[in-house]
């Protein structure tokens, strides 16, 4: 899976401008860097935002003018439009933050979410020195959430819809034995059982027999089932209603790490699991 990269802004000292001759306009220089235009309507609206953010039970728009230092005609104005767009509300002459504003915050907040758990997987992978996924069952779907690897340690390539071949690799049956019965049998009726390399289970009993005999904290191992050449283990993750997983992989001729590595990603994720717990949904 891709990883997306960060571009960081250089900036540049201005250039000395050269001295005009009188009644002349300089030609503009193609090394010239664009003037920036700043918006003074929208610096004063998110001045307001901010205030009003700080008023946990609201504020009129008297003392929201003085705190920010605006005419009360432009406060007025842009409290208004505010309200009309839904980043703030009215009440009894009060003002909060509405719905539109309380979205940006939830945006920002579950942008951080998914930060400590991407940031948090890249620390196993380096210290295991093996690729690491996350996964979800959500809406009757198994989803990959997140994939962490390195060119020196390749993740899996998705040859196969992990979602329809959940029954071939250990993601899929790590977060299938977390199911009650119904809900599996519910999954494979949508997916059915087919075998993918000489490896995978043959048929959807087999596999609820495998699934029904899985030790609720065991890691999930699986050789070659979903790709050729691959070993893969998973370690189950269930946090109130929601199945979820990290998982690991190594070529073939590894497979002797393949068990401690999955138990030190257990024992890890262990640590680590009252925080990511709040992560659970990125």
């Amino acid at each position: 899976m891709a990883t997306a990269d960060t571009a960081f802004a250089q900036l540049h000292a201005l250039p000395v401008q050269p001295c005009s001759t009188p009644g002349t306009t300089p030609a503009p220089s193609a090394a010239d860097p664009p003037s920036v235009t700043l918006i003074g309507s929208v610096q004063r609206a998110m001045r307001l935002l901010e205030c009003v953010a700080e008023h946990q039970y609201g504020a009129p728009a008297k003392q929201l003018a003085r705190e920010t230092g605006l005419a009360l005609p432009t406060a007025y104005h842009l409290l208004r439009t505010l309200v009309h767009e839904g980043y703030l509300r009215r009440e009894k002459g009060l003002f909060f933050l509405g719905e539109a504003a309380e979205r940006l915050g939830s945006s920002g907040a579950e942008q951080k979410r998914r930060s400590t758990v991407v940031d948090t997987m890249a620390r196993w992978r380096d210290a295991i020195g093996v690729p690491v996924y996350y996964a979800m069952y959500r809406d009757g779907e198994i989803e990959v959430m997140c994939v962490s690897d390195t060119p020196g340690n390749p993740a899996v390539e998705e040859w196969a819809d992990f979602r329809e071949t959940g029954h071939a690799h250990a993601i899929g049956q790590c977060l299938l034995s977390q199911l009650d019965e119904e809900a599996r049998r519910g999954h494979l009726d949508r997916y059915p059982v087919q075998p993918i390399t000489p490896y995978t289970v043959r048929d959807g009993h087999s596999l609820l027999r495998r699934l029904e005999r899985m030790r609720r904290m065991t890691p999930v191992i699986e050789r070659q089932e979903y790709a050729l050449g691959t070993v893969c283990a998973a370690i189950p993750i269930t946090v109130g209603t929601t199945a979820a997983t990290m998982a690991i992989s190594l070529p073939l001729h590894q497979a002797d790490r393949l068990l401690p590595a999955a138990q030190r990603l257990q024992h890890e994720v262990g640590r680590r699991l009252g925080s990511l717990a709040l992560s659970i949904s990125i």
